[in-house]
């Protein structure tokens, strides 16, 4: 009898550590996969039918704006355009330093302007990216984030590119034997052809240091259009990125579209240096706020800004220069009747504030994410690539004592118990000083970047990259912040890319200053506005996704940073300007598609098949959820909350 206890506890014993062994090794395995399985499982709408069909509440909130159909790209030389030829003045060797977009439009503008010296231009540096910054030595700083070979490809026509100088041109360099330039992102055609272009044909090559986010003026006279042309070819076909990361931001597009659904992209816009620069600084609290007016003080004096560096920062959001805040998208996204299971992802490498100012969004649509979310740390980290550890930044680290010090110290305590000192002048520890901002609690200057701090800025270009791939494809786009005026920024990049590809894609230009005027009226029932200011609301944004946004954006943003706007010269019309369905009531639909060529035959008979068959699928589907909808008994209402139906609903009753 006790041998069968012993075996039965034996057997126990073994099963146990069995069962143990095999937790562990599923532990392992699967860890890397819990982040993406645990936070993506999206919550599903309470109405799916509505979501997935393409019924009229689809067409609502997701569908197409049908006055801009007859826009599509077109970017190819309509006039007498010359191939590149390698016999030309010299090369032309650039570096680039600034944010994402700053880099993009630097590089668009170094082609258009090698274009204009016929020179050869060497594949530009990038300093936020070169190996100096710790990346990984598997990249170059170009091929860090672009495809070298792609970009050489597309635009061998237009720009002879090499990927370095010719030997003795590059002891030239080390030597700095030839003319360096600085030039502003509103350089003129004359500065480069009275005083560049002799340089470079004295000494057969020129260097060019690009900080302004660009090194050409946006608006060129009408007859230099081909120029603008070449710079849409650039921004929106050489430019792509390498694979890896194309191939990781399809993988989010098709993530954020499982099981059907849409969804809707929000560049929330809150930078540092945009605050900054239109004074934002009392929207924010605490540290946030002194942040911001320090990097003000740093513009102020390097010439950037000619205010003063204490201003009223609520005038300023009343005047439409300062972004929104994610509460107020919020508030916007329920008044256009988008429902709590909207999903939404957050783009943009840096939001000011944390994920303190994006807590009132979250609450209204709990399918808000972003990179994070999407992606594994190890597809990330693939994306990154092997990078050499960094030693870690002394000011961060704990003070560390050897035994024989914590022993003296012990021994010349005195008896005990002790009673306790007086709280001394104690030292910051590192998780009260985690972050890029730790430097305000024990500092009054801002330090220098560290190593550390010089490789995340080159992640970011990497994760402002997937941001971009997921933004441009969104079936809605929403900005927070842009054309601010303070140089090109990602909103107004996304949402020239999304005009120049799919012009009828729904992208929203907010006015500001008139939604800032909005909020002011119902300021004590932002949660239950009347229906009066809903109404307003869908009015405003509707309005900006056709005729009348566009005619604004050209009118503010075309002069300042054409990729926003690159339309009509990279763009034709599939129909007549006579012949165009206008959706407005008080504006000239012509003045839309004034200057707009009429695209060619082959295009135009394939836009028409593509449109037939859609049309087709379209009213395939509108059968099929009308039925769905008479059996539900929807009336065909929007989607708007019970509350916001009642014009004189009082929250507290």
């Amino acid at each position: 009898m006790k041998s069968k206890i012993k075996w039965a506890a034996l057997g126990g014993l073994v099963l146990s550590f069995a069962s143990l062994i095999v937790h562990l090794f599923l532990a392992k395995s699967t860890a890397d996969l819990v982040q993406y399985t645990a936070i993506t499982v999206f919550t599903e709408d309470l109405t799916p039918t509505l979501a997935t069909g393409k019924g009229p509440a689809f067409h609502k909130l997701w569908g197409n704006v049908k006055s801009l159909e007859p826009l599509h790209p077109y970017p190819n030389p309509r006039s007498t355009y010359p191939v590149a030829v390698e016999q030309n003045n010299g090369f032309i060797y650039a570096k680039i330093s600034g944010s994402f977009e700053k880099i993009r439009n630097s590089i668009v503008d170094l082609v258009a302007i090698s274009r204009l010296l016929n020179a050869t231009l060497v594949i530009p540096e990038i300093q936020e990216s070169a190996r100096s910054k710790g990346i990984s030595s598997n990249f170059k700083s170009f091929s860090y984030l672009y495809n070298e070979d792609q970009f050489v490809a597309a635009l061998a026509n237009d720009v002879t590119i090499v990927k370095s100088l010719p030997p003795i041109l590059r002891e030239a360099r080390r030597w700095k034997e030839y003319q360096i330039f600085k030039p502003k992102s509103s350089a003129s055609l004359r500065f480069y052809t009275s005083e560049v272009l002799p340089k470079l044909k004295k000494a057969k090559v020129i260097g060019l240091i690009l900080t302004d986010g660009g090194c050409l003026q946006s608006a060129l006279p009408s007859s230099m259009v081909e120029y603008q042309r070449l710079r849409c070819r650039v921004s929106f076909h050489a430019l792509q990125f390498r694979p890896e990361i194309e191939a990781l931001g399809k993988l989010m597009v098709e993530r954020l579209r499982a099981s059907g659904q849409s969804y809707l992209a929000y560049h929330p816009g809150l930078k540092r240096d945009a605050l900054a620069y239109h004074g934002c600084a009392e929207i924010f609290q605490d540290v946030h706020t002194e942040l911001i007016q320090y990097r003000r003080a740093q513009m102020i004096k390097q010439g950037i800004i000619g205010e003063e560096l204490n201003v009223d920062s609520h005038a300023r959001k009343r005047n439409g220069s300062c972004p929104l805040m994610p509460e107020e998208v919020g508030l916007l996204l329920r008044a256009m009747g988008y429902p709590p299971r909207t999903r939404i992802f957050l783009s943009g490498s840096e939001t000011f504030g944390g994920q303190r100012v994006m807590i009132p969004l979250r609450a209204m649509y709990t399918n808000l994410v972003d990179r994070t979310s999407l992606c594994s740390k190890t597809e990330l980290a693939n994306l990154v690539g092997p990078e050499t550890p960094l030693i870690p930044d002394p000011d961060q680290l704990l003070p560390v004592k050897s035994p024989n010090q914590l022993k003296s110290e012990w021994d010349k305590s005195g008896p005990r118990p002790r009673p306790l000192p007086p709280p001394p002048d104690r030292p910051i520890y590192r998780h009260e000083k985690e972050g890029w901002y730790g430097w305000v609690a024990e500092k009054d200057k801002e330090p220098e970047p560290s190593l550390n701090d010089q490789r995340e800025q080159a992640h970011r270009l990497l994760w402002d990259a997937l941001d971009y791939i997921v933004s441009v494809d969104a079936e809605v786009f929403f900005p927070g912040f842009d054309n601010d005026g303070s140089g090109p920024d990602f909103a107004s990049l996304v949402m020239g890319h999304r005009l120049y590809e799919m012009a009828s894609a729904r992208t929203f230009r907010p006015n500001r200053k008139y939604l800032a005027e909005l909020f002011n009226t119902t300021v004590d029932h932002l949660y239950y506005p009347p229906r009066n200011w809903t109404f307003a609301v869908r009015e405003h944004l509707n309005k900006s996704l056709a005729e009348e946004g566009l005619l604004k954006e050209s009118n503010l943003s075309k002069t300042k940073f054409f990729l926003s706007h690159p339309i009509p010269e990279c763009s034709c019309s599939t129909v007549k300007a006579t012949d165009i369905v206008y959706s407005g009531k008080n504006n000239n639909p012509h003045l839309l598609f004034e200057g707009q060529d009429e695209c060619p035959k082959w295009m135009q008979q394939l836009r028409t098949q593509e449109a037939n068959a859609d049309e087709v699928d379209s009213q395939e589907d509108e059968t099929d959820l009308d039925g769905q909808l008479e059996s539900e008994g929807y009336n065909g209402t929007d989607a708007i909350p019970p509350l916001e139906q009642d014009e004189e609903m009082d929250p507290d009753d």
